[in-house]
């Protein structure tokens, strides 16, 4: 049994939640390389409350694991909206302690989308920083499979989704192939570009029908883009819960239901 860094025991099971799925593996430095910040700021954030202290292993020597990672993502994301720290603080407060990896991935992700998008450029030794090991070419292939990435002119310089860094450098943990990716994105585009048509539509006959008549409005106008900037976060996390639902609906009728 492992313990927090104040010196009380941490149960395994508790470990098992906290950590998205697999036990405290990382040290501090290698934390800081996977979330490409500094050993300073993870130090920095833990003073602050932002971070959960690591479990203590063997040597006394501070283990973290996959929500300490997530939750860095997430203040990296709510920093690119541009929030203060003591915003983010707040913010960060407002979240259940016992938040898993995975909601902490799934809440990054709504957080994400009130961004305007955007790329930035990364070097492939920033980018091995990020994922905590060598990446052969397949896994650059894997990653621009999934939009995270696109070649430069340069081989050694890549435009990255920020976005979709973290989820695509976990992804590539996954024992998934190449093509099967290809098609897994293809699904996802045909629904999801098909569920934006129909919200659009929807949007604008039953919320834009009030201001179509003042379309010449600038109040109006802006009102409207005011309202749609609103919803676009409630729309996306709506989406993010039904998709749940119905994944876990469709897995438990196919593998449980029927064995």
């Amino acid at each position: 049994m492992t313990t927090q860094a104040d010196g009380q025991p941490v149960r395994e099971e508790e470990e098992e939640r906290a950590s998205g799925g697999y036990g405290p593996s990382l040290t501090v430095d290698e934390l800081a390389a996977r979330a490409g910040v500094t050993v300073r700021t993870v130090r920095f954030y833990s003073t602050r409350g932002l971070l959960p202290p690591p479990s203590i292993g063997p040597r006394r020597v501070g283990r973290y694991g996959a929500a300490h990672l997530s939750r860095l993502a997430l203040i990296e994301e709510l920093q690119h909206h541009g929030l203060t720290l003591a915003a983010i603080e707040r913010y960060m407060e407002q979240l259940p302690a016992d938040m898993t990896a995975h909601d902490l991935a799934i809440h990054r992700a709504l957080v994400a989308s009130w961004i305007p998008e955007g790329a930035t450029e990364m070097s492939r030794e920033q980018l091995t920083r990020r994922s905590g090991g060598s990446l052969a070419e397949t896994d650059i292939d894997r990653l621009a499979a999934m939009s995270v990435l696109e070649r430069t002119e340069d081989p050694e310089t890549f435009r990255i989704d920020p976005g979709l860094l973290h989820l695509g450098l976990r992804l590539l943990d996954v024992p998934i192939a190449h093509d099967t990716i290809l098609a897994a994105r293809d699904v996802m585009l045909e629904h999801s570009r098909q569920a934006a048509k129909e919200l659009t539509r929807l949007f604008q006959d039953e919320v834009w029908g009030p201001y179509r008549d003042r379309a010449s409005d600038p109040a109006a106008v802006e009102a409207m883009k005011s309202l749609s900037a609103a919803m676009q976060p409630m729309v996306v996390q709506a989406l993010v819960t039904a998709f749940q639902r119905s994944l876990k609906d469709e897995l438990r009728r196919r593998y449980v239901d029927e064995t």
